[in-house]
């Protein structure tokens, strides 16, 4: 099956399996790579190199190699690709890791050298930041050079915005830090022991949320050309349209969480930990948003 994942669902990347994820959870199946995925195949299945099985055709009597099979054996080419590079869980926080401290780099770099209320290279860094998001996507292979620069221009978006909100509310970057530094570890520890688990129904009922939700703010946003105030950005409503953007972004993690298990699993090349690492910064950067909204309708009245 397809991943639901856009990020995750581009021709020769990695594809969701039917069983469900739970990065080793006890009580989880372990299913097989799905059928005709990227990498169901064996890559060794064809390996002219491997000795030939005892009993099998070519095997010297008692199944010993014959002097000709080991000098064939000695002399071949060392492993290449598809022996070695697969993608494995360092590889992914790894790169995760540099993804997010080139983010939090041009993030500082936005808090330190813009004046305060500048939003004109903020608002052109985060539409820069969305086209190279969306080139990312739907690229067929995955370029760290564009993943870095997409954390680069991101990183820079967030950092004028939280300064401008830290100017209003003193604290509420940081707040919002580690509140999104919660949502993760929730995340991945209830991911983990099993509590939450990604079916197929799991993913449609996340995903018709998800669509629900981002048609809202765009009526919003239409609305608010017109001069109309929904309300979503104060109040109540405000307030509960913060948690169900919150809940949205932990959705997403697990999601990822899925693909990536699912991906090592299936052998996928190491290069594709970089598709990882950008699927993860996508959640989080969406986390923290809503999280920094969400704070700063609590404490409007500070």
């Amino acid at each position: 099956m397809r991943s639901s994942n856009p990020v995750f669902s581009r021709e020769g990347s990695f594809s969701r399996d039917t069983g469900y994820a739970g990065f080793g959870a006890a009580g989880q199946p372990h299913a097989a790579p799905h059928a005709g995925g990227p990498y169901a195949d064996n890559p060794y299945a064809n390996n002219p190199y491997a000795a030939p099985q005892a009993g099998g055709p070519g095997a010297a009597p008692g199944g010993q190699l014959t002097d000709d099979q080991l000098a064939a054996m000695y002399g071949a080419p060392s492993a290449g690709p598809l022996q070695t590079g697969r993608m494995t869980m360092d590889d992914v926080v790894a790169r995760t890791t540099l993804t997010l401290l080139t983010l939090v780099a041009a993030g500082a770099l936005a808090w330190f050298t813009l004046p305060s209320g500048t939003y004109g290279f903020a608002m052109g860094a985060a539409l820069v930041a969305f086209v190279v998001g969306l080139v990312i996507t739907f690229k067929q292979s995955v370029s760290p050079p564009l993943i870095l620069l997409y954390a680069g221009l991101e990183g820079f978006f967030l950092g004028a915005v939280s300064k401008v909100f830290n100017d209003i509310w003193p604290g509420i970057a940081i707040q919002a830090v580690l509140g999104t530094a919660a949502v993760f570890g929730a995340m991945l520890i209830a991911y983990r022991s099993g509590r939450i688990r990604v079916t197929p129904r799991y993913t449609r009922i996340g995903l018709a949320i998800a669509m629900g939700f981002l048609g809202l703010l765009l009526i919003n946003v239409v609305a608010s050309l017109f001069g109309a105030d929904m309300g979503l950005r104060s109040g109540p409503l405000g307030i509960a349209v913060g948690l169900v953007g919150i809940c949205l972004g932990a959705f997403f993690l697990s999601l990822d969480f899925a693909e990536i298990e699912n991906a090592i699993r299936g052998g996928a090349p190491q290069q594709e930990s970089w598709r990882a690492a950008f699927g993860l910064t996508l959640s989080l950067v969406w986390i923290y948003l809503e999280m920094l909204r969400l704070i700063a309708i609590l404490r409007g009245d500070d």
